[in-house]
């Protein structure tokens, strides 16, 4: 399978994010706990190099409890802020307001000795598409969200928004990578939905999955859906369909309904606490 998908408009999102990167202090990056890795873009770090950093392991309460501790350790190692996040339900907000403040004690400091005192901290919110940064934001801002105008900034597909006295944060669209050098990590982000379905091949993408569940998750398949690992993942999806009721006209399987079904429950977290890679 080969993937390859970026859209005119993330050419536009990634020259608005050089232009507004000199406006922040602190560069906070969003990447899904399923595949910390994969859903890292290479760009944020060349963009966001002389600026603090602040990396959330979002959706973190879909992917492997012993994980989400590994990529920690791993990113920490790499000199990130670290905070695992769950943004639907708010688990961890007051974790990542202690971190960004942790993340700018350098600067606070040097603002202090410059007798600039009580400056909000400028965070630029950043990450690939569907990882949860509109979730985070409007979870982190609450009901007092606001948007702070006046300054840079304040473009069409960028907007400051102002948490308390302490943060402001600008929100960025999503940006992927030109070109996927490594076609397992575009299979990845296919799998967790940051890729357009209509470019896709779905039913390709779920024996992709079922091939991985088998080999890492021995025993979850049979468990959910009552299919037999050891056979073929072809055949794993056709048993799959019959049992879900995933039927075409004359009882025939319908492997892409039967497909759709495993992606959305893998995707929603239904299927179990799943990691598609480790550090």
């Amino acid at each position: 399978m080969n993937i390859q998908w970026y859209p005119g408009h993330m050419t536009k999102a990634r020259r608005m994010m050089q232009e507004n990167i000199r406006l922040v202090d602190l560069v906070i990056e969003l990447v899904d706990a399923r595949v910390p890795y994969s859903s890292r873009n290479p760009d944020i770090d060349e963009l966001g190099k002389n600026k603090a950093r602040l990396l959330l392991l979002n959706k973190a309460d879909l992917a492997d409890e012993a994980a989400n501790e590994a990529w920690s350790a791993y990113f920490r190692e790499q000199g990130f802020q670290v905070v695992k996040l769950d943004s639907r339900s708010r688990t961890g907000l007051k974790a990542v307001q202690a971190a960004v403040q942790e993340a700018c004690r350098e600067k606070t400091e040097r603002d202090r000795k410059r007798g600039i005192l009580n400056r909000p901290v400028r965070a630029m919110v950043a990450g690939i598409p569907n990882v949860g940064k509109s979730t985070f934001i409007n979870s982190f801002a609450g009901r007092a969200c606001a948007k702070t105008g006046n300054k840079p900034g304040v473009t069409k597909g960028a907007q400051w928004v102002r948490l308390n006295k302490q943060v402001e944060l600008l929100d960025t669209p999503g940006i992927l990578w030109p070109r996927f050098e490594d076609q397992e990590v575009g299979l990845k982000l296919a799998l967790i939905g940051s890729i357009r379905e209509e470019v896709l091949n779905t039913e390709e993408l779920a024996l992709e999955l079922l091939k991985f569940l088998a080999q890492n998750y021995g025993g979850l398949l049979r468990e959910r859906y009552g299919t037999e690992e050891e056979r073929e993942p072809v055949e794993q999806l056709c048993e799959l369909a019959k049992k879900r009721g995933c039927l075409k006209k004359g009882g025939e399987p319908d492997m892409g309904k039967a497909a759709a079904v495993l992606l959305e429950e893998f995707r929603s977290g239904r299927l179990g606490r799943i990691t598609l890679e480790l550090p």
